[in-house]
């Protein structure tokens, strides 16, 4: 009954083992130790340093030869208070790192991205049904559809953009993007969006996809070639950076 109860304030069986030992010869060499407890001598001293340390034994080298000297059991008793005391900053400790990390959660700053992927074959439900989010996540910051768009995309999805600018943008919603130049777009200029301002870059022939920033969304598109796709990563951080970057 006394090992199970000395190994539920957390000592081996070999420390109870040498523990219970010691205690009951009162002053014994670790050789001895070693013997009646088939516990081989060098494991035997390490564990007994250690019971010293925590003040169950002494260590007495006064003589030629070393022994280990119990001490009273009531020692136990301040261990135990020892233990109390640790739990007690354990604790203190958790309860200061739970609010802090509660803290950096809350900040605006610390924000995990979400990802979504949307192959060719949803690609264009995805813009409609999208669309009304974009909007809306824009209208938080600037009112601003910000990128660059490969004039490509304007040639797959040319009705899909008829749509939202007729359909679908609030009123206080503009576009500003960069783009190359293609035949087609300079067609869709003369629809006259008058919200939808595209600039083009000149010699910029290898640019093949498609970057909005709507609100803290960053949309890529990518319709140069076949398979299209869209990614869409909703992430605060970035799309600060890449807002600012486009507003230049």
């Amino acid at each position: 009954m006394i090992q199970e109860n000395l190994k539920k304030l957390g000592f081996s069986t070999k420390e109870v083992n040498i523990y219970l030992t010691i205690l009951e010869n009162g002053k014994i060499s670790p050789a001895n130790i070693a013997d009646i407890t088939k516990i081989n001598r060098s494991t035997v001293y390490s564990i007994a340093k250690q019971l010293a340390k925590l003040g169950l034994i002494s260590e007495d080298i006064g003589g030629s030869q070393r022994y280990f000297v119990a001490k009273p059991p009531e020692q136990l008793e301040k261990i135990v208070e020892t233990e109390e005391y640790k739990l007690q900053r354990t604790k203190a400790a958790a309860s200061r790192a739970i609010k802090e990390l509660q803290s950096i959660a809350k900040t605006e700053q610390y924000h995990v991205p979400r990802i979504v992927f949307v192959d060719e074959e949803q690609l264009s439900n995805h813009l409609y049904k999208e669309a009304n989010k974009w909007s809306e996540r824009m209208s938080q910051y600037d009112s601003i559809w910000w990128g660059f768009q490969d004039h490509t995309l304007v040639e797959h999805y040319g009705d899909w953009i008829d749509w939202y600018w007729t359909e679908c943008a609030p009123e206080h919603v503009s576009l500003k993007l960069l783009s190359n130049q293609s035949d087609i777009e300079k067609e869709m200029k003369k629809k006259k969006f008058t919200r939808r301002k595209i600039k083009f870059w000149e010699n910029i022939d290898q640019f093949t996809g498609t970057i909005w920033i709507n609100g803290d969304y960053i949309i890529s598109v990518y319709t140069d070639k076949k398979p299209h796709y869209l990614i869409e990563q909703h992430d605060k951080v970035m799309a600060h950076n890449l807002r600012e970057l486009f507003k230049g």
